[in-house]
């Protein structure tokens, strides 16, 4: 699931993704996560505010939150996440605001 928000002005805004159950907190990982890597051919987008949740000491969510700072980082990460809507048959919905 990823939610953005932009602000009026188009110049700032978020992405906040949030897997729920993901493999990455399997009892059977141990690598450390310190990051979330938004890979494609123009390159990476990178965020480090990455936090997991946990319910009755089980991991259950994570959360990452990539904070978008101009108009050309909102374009970018727009052109990336078409793309990997394209390549995993997602679709986008908009809230009723």
């Amino acid at each position: 699931n990823v939610r953005l928000t932009r602000s009026r002005s188009g110049g700032t805004g978020t992405a906040k993704f949030t897997f729920q159950n993901p493999k990455a907190l399997d009892s059977n990982s141990t690598a450390e996560i310190t990051g979330m890597y938004m890979i494609d051919e123009e390159g990476e987008i990178i965020t480090r505010e990455v936090k997991g949740k946990f319910v009755n000491g089980r991991p259950e969510i994570i959360e990452a939150i990539y904070l978008i700072k101009s108009n050309e980082e909102w374009d970018r990460f727009m052109r990336f996440m078409n793309r990997y809507a394209k390549e995993n048959d997602l679709g986008l919905s908009k809230s009723g605001r």
